[in-house]
């Protein structure tokens, strides 16, 4: 059971009505980003433990989504019948919320995990602790149930619930009797506390990371509890349980869940090895077609026309590859620095330079540096990270660009393009990438462009919020 030290901070009442804290305010605490991963058995069933209906989507979907992919489907066990949500309710009787509710979370686990078996226990919503015993007895069954349990999950003991702290104690007293792995997941925390108070687990808190596709079907997943976001009636007492705000709030890349103490983390992932280009390099002059593709020559195009400035002081473009679009961009700055991991590609690009620029080549300095080390001293007016944030894992792609950001000069431009197809290879897609960028460049730089197409996405962000024809005077 978690309490609050003598003195401490107890967590307060809350109403799920209210927007709660601003999902903004977590992203923000430099430990949220963060977060190391938890690190998940590799084999068994994992059984979701939910207090509500609802409970399973909103602190757990994106993981129960995960392990279907990988062909692991959860087995999901709701504790309570979900009547209390709308107790004055003028349309909905008790009995017919109940069942409203025992389908709505079917059909959400479905978006979630097709083959997931739902039970549904049915003990009264909001008075668990009176039925405690039977609500031990039940899960029991259902735990003894799995022959290969590996890993409980069940809501935070901490979330300022009373149902989440009942099935969570219980959960816990169960998996601790069994030898089993007990990860919780938190709701209410998110809404009540801020990333400064003090019962945020802060040193237990680990975040997996979430596929595009296991976080788009939990969007769909709550919003299957449409009972919950969706006012039943315009009645006052009809309202929707969860404020739409803090429903939002919840749509995140990971899966946020509180381990035990001393828990082990999994191994930093941080993205392809630096010998998977040195092996492309070898097998292939000019990997990607960088040079003879119309795809590519049109890309580049649209990457020098997206920026907003003529001319640039001192550039940096990372994953310069060969150095084809090096050559171009170089002839709008007054210096560039472009670098590639691998050391074949590096040398290519100095050739090409050479042969393209001349004497101007001097302007252009092309090195060997992997995007996840310290970046190349001095401060860049432009960055240009263009088909390489994808390499790197969630963690090392936040690392990154939080160096670029401290090493942009006020008012410079930042500008990202990447390809939007699916890569086995990749840790990231281009739509991740991006959606990463936009979370850590918020609040500091301004996006001025995007520019979106089935193959590719490109954007250029900016400290300087006025458009091209302001800078040139061709509006106020």
């Amino acid at each position: 059971m978690v309490t609050a030290p003598a003195g401490t901070a107890r967590p307060p009442a809350f109403d799920g009505r209210a927007p709660g804290t601003p999902a903004q305010a977590w992203q923000a605490d430099p430990r949220w980003a963060d977060l190391p991963a938890p690190r998940l058995p590799l084999t068994g069933t994992v059984v979701v433990i939910a207090a509500h209906p609802d409970d399973e989507t909103l602190g757990a979907g994106g993981l129960v989504a995960m392990l279907a992919d990988a062909g692991r489907p959860a087995h999901v066990v709701v504790v309570t019948d979900g009547a209390a949500s709308h107790p004055d309710s003028p349309t909905l009787t008790p009995a017919a919320l109940v069942a409203r509710r025992a389908a709505e979370v079917r059909d959400a686990v479905g978006h979630l995990s097709p083959d997931s078996p739902v039970t549904l226990l049915g003990h009264p919503d909001g008075a668990t602790d009176e039925v405690r015993d039977a609500i031990r007895s039940d899960l029991a069954a259902a735990l003894d149930a799995v022959g290969d349990l590996a890993l409980v999950l069940a809501p935070y003991r901490g979330d300022a619930h009373r149902d989440h702290r009942v099935v969570g104690e219980v959960a816990a007293e169960l998996a601790e009797q069994r030898g089993v792995l007990l990860w919780e997941y938190p709701i209410w925390l998110w809404h009540w506390a801020d990333p400064a108070h003090e019962l945020v687990p802060w040193s237990r808190l680990r975040a997996l990371p979430l596929s595009a596709s296991a976080a788009l079907r939990t969007v769909r997943a709550t919003r299957a509890h449409a009972s919950q976001v969706v006012p039943l009636s315009a009645d006052p007492r009809d309202a929707a349980p969860l404020h739409p705000a803090f429903v939002a709030g919840l749509d995140r890349d990971v899966a946020l869940v509180v381990v035990p103490d001393g828990e082990p983390t999994a191994a930093p992932d941080a993205g392809l090895a630096a010998d998977y280009f040195d092996g492309t390099y070898s097998r292939h002059e000019d990997p990607w077609g960088f040079v003879d593709r119309w795809y590519e020559e049109r890309k580049r195009a649209l990457t020098l026309a997206a920026l907003p400035a003529a001319r640039y002081r001192r550039a940096l473009e990372l994953g310069a590859s060969i150095g084809v679009l090096t050559a171009e961009l170089a002839q709008r700055c007054g210096e560039l620095v472009a670098t590639d991991t691998a050391l074949a590609a590096v040398e290519r690009a100095r050739h090409r330079i050479q042969q393209r620029l001349g004497p101007a080549s001097a302007r252009v300095d092309v090195l060997q540096h992997d995007l996840r080390d310290p970046l190349p001293p001095g401060a860049f007016d432009l960055v240009v990270l263009s088909e390489v944030g994808y390499y790197l894992s969630r963690p090392a792609l936040r690392g990154a660009v939080r160096r670029l950001l401290a090493a942009l000069e006020p008012g410079g431009t930042l500008l990202a393009c990447h390809w939007r197809h699916p890569v086995t290879d990749y840790p990231l897609t281009g739509d991740e990438v991006h959606r990463i960028l936009a979370e850590e460049l918020a609040g500091s730089l301004r996006r001025l462009v995007r520019h979106e197409e089935d193959d590719l996405l490109l954007e250029v962000w900016c400290a300087d919020p006025r458009s091209v024809a302001q800078r040139t005077g061709l509006v106020p």
